[in-house]
């Protein structure tokens, strides 16, 4: 109960937690966060290196590769996530680009059907040299040969979609370290902008190609390739 002449008393409002906001991140990694995604993946490449001259664990080889891709991967599916589907309509295309990107984009279908040919022909030849007149045999061993080709067709085809983020990615935030106009949703973030700078900044197009495409490329040559040989023989 309240004297007279006292002001009444009212309770001081919460002040709503925003999101992120209790995240303390250091401010070299908010000032430069494309630097320090370069010095992680060259970090985890020298371990990579390393990796084969030691020969640890067959296992580490695949951490260290997964471990380099990590924080550009996780920031580039946060930003794309984010992303509405609208954003994917070209911007100011003119007509001579749509032509030719769909130019190309024919040319590597030709190419790839031309290929797919070859090789089939030429691994049914080499299964029914291998197998004899079993039947039995040419069907077993062309089902390991389609197992082995899995992880292979799979490593292209995370390439190919590493390469359109990538390109997606120059549209949306360009090429610099920390862009000051980009095509991000202005809600991205917005009550937590040291966290939004890191992560926009790891989201970069070059560092998603090293990282992404350049680990998927020695997974295809270190690791689905050598699978393959393996069957084979």
């Amino acid at each position: 109960m309240s004297m007279a002449g006292d002001e009444p008393t009212t309770p001081a409002p919460k002040v709503p937690a925003l999101p992120g906001g209790g995240v303390r991140l250091p401010a070299w990694l908010v000032r430069n966060p494309l630097h320090a995604g370069w010095a992680w993946i060259g970090w985890w490449a020298v371990l990579i290196i390393a990796d084969e001259f030691v020969d640890l664990a067959g296992w580490t080889w695949y951490v260290f590769v997964g471990m380099a891709a990590l924080p550009t991967l996780v920031c580039t599916v946060t930003v794309l996530h984010a992303t509405p589907r609208r954003y994917l309509k070209p911007v100011n295309e003119s007509v001579l680009s749509h032509f030719f990107v769909r130019f190309l984009a024919l040319t590597a279908a030709f190419l790839v059907w031309g290929v797919s040919v070859v090789a089939s022909a030429s691994i049914s030849t080499t299964v029914q040299a291998l197998a004899g007149d079993s039947e039995r045999a040419v069907t077993s061993l062309g089902l390991n040969l389609l197992l082995a080709a899995v992880p292979l067709v799979i490593s292209v085809l995370w390439m190919a979609l590493i390469v359109r983020c990538a390109w997606f990615l120059r549209r949306l935030r360009g090429w610099r370290q920390v862009p000051e106009d980009t095509r991000l949703p202005k809600k991205f973030m917005r009550r937590s902008p040291q966290l939004r700078r890191v992560v926009v900044g790891l989201a970069h197009p070059g560092l998603l190609l090293v990282a992404g495409l350049g680990t998927s490329i020695l997974a295809l040559f270190l690791g689905a390739v050598e699978l393959t040989l393996n069957v084979m023989t």
